[in-house]
């Protein structure tokens, strides 16, 4: 690893058109090239960056022919000719559902960050990039690195572009339908539990990311609904209708049945008894399916992932109890 400087001066970018829209951290990834997340927040949160000559936030959308204020930065380098591992890539590539021309989706393994940074070398884009040299692959949206499910990347320009802005409207309930399996500790009420619960972000210095119900918070919703109980603890159907980072794992603990093996908001008791006895290694959550439609509606697509092995063993034990 070598320490090397990144643009010796400060630069402005001007937005090109086909980046209207885009979040700022996502645009500052593409603009500094391997510089980590945990630096692109950082240089956003000390008012290093500038869009048209005022302060951002990593979440600040950019509108065609903005003018983004770029410092200098140094990021270690890493050595050009590592590759990501073979075991990651083969466990990546046997890990597609779905392809077509316009998108490829993956069941994406837990364990597996979506991108590299923040002390994680590799990621799915990084690992699906060497596997497909030269063919254009961008991520659509993301999941947790302990959460497994569909993961939707473009393989066009114009998808992605439609799908972001699918995204943007998924707080109007417009956007694309997801669900997802999980196993809240504790015994759920029957039928569907609504929580409607503001949450708020936060970055801690090493760039790891906290969120919390807070009434200043953005408007959040999820929907649970209890499948069954197994031993002690409830099997759920999440259905979400905003896309908060961390939105369920946030608000099932809020409702006091955090998921099960979450190791940032759950019950670290629960968590214990659950891997010494059932066999639970991880995050209990998994993102199951989604819906959407591309051109204005002419090209549906309903994208399913099947639960993980290890958490379809884990049910059985249960089961057992």
């Amino acid at each position: 690893m070598t320490t090397i400087s990144l643009n010796p001066g400060v630069k402005t970018v001007a937005v090109p058109a086909d980046r209207d829209g885009q979040r700022l951290d996502n645009f500052l990834l593409g603009q500094l090239k391997g510089a980590p997340r945990s630096l692109i927040y950082k240089i956003i949160r000390d008012g290093q960056v500038r869009i048209d000559g005022k302060r951002a936030k990593p979440d600040s959308r950019l509108t065609a022919g903005a003018q983004v204020r770029i410092p200098p930065v140094k990021i270690e380098q890493a050595d050009p000719n590592r590759a990501p591992p073979k075991g990651m890539l083969e466990r990546l590539a046997a890990s597609i559902v779905f392809e077509d021309k316009a998108l490829l989706v993956l069941n994406k393994p837990s364990g597996i960050a979506t991108h590299g940074g923040s002390g994680v070398s590799f990621g799915v884009i990084e690992g699906l990039r060497a596997l497909r040299p030269g063919e254009p692959l961008e991520l659509v949206h993301r999941l947790d690195r302990d959460t497994s499910g569909v993961l939707v990347l473009a393989k066009k320009r114009s998808a992605l572009l439609q799908l972001q802005a699918l995204m943007r409207e998924q707080d109007e309930d417009e956007g694309p339908e997801k669900q997802y399996l999980a196993l809240l500790v504790g015994k759920m009420p029957s039928g569907t539990m609504t929580v409607q619960a503001p949450l708020q972000k936060s970055v801690l210095q090493g760039g790891e990311r906290m969120v919390r119900v807070d009434p200043k918070g953005k408007p959040s919703v999820s929907h649970f609904t209890l499948l069954e109980r197994r031993g002690g603890h409830s099997f759920c159907k999440v259905r979400i209708e905003t896309g908060r980072t961390h939105q369920i794992r946030v608000h099932a603990a809020h409702i006091g049945h955090p998921v099960a093996g979450d190791d940032k908001y759950g019950d670290k008791e629960a968590n214990r008894k659950l891997a010494a006895q059932f066999g639970l290694k991880r995050l209990f959550l998994h993102a199951a399916s989604m819906q959407f439609a591309l051109d204005e509606g002419r090209a549906p697509y309903t994208l399913n992932a099947p639960l993980a092995p290890e958490l379809n063993e884990v049910l059985n034990r249960l089961a057992g109890e």
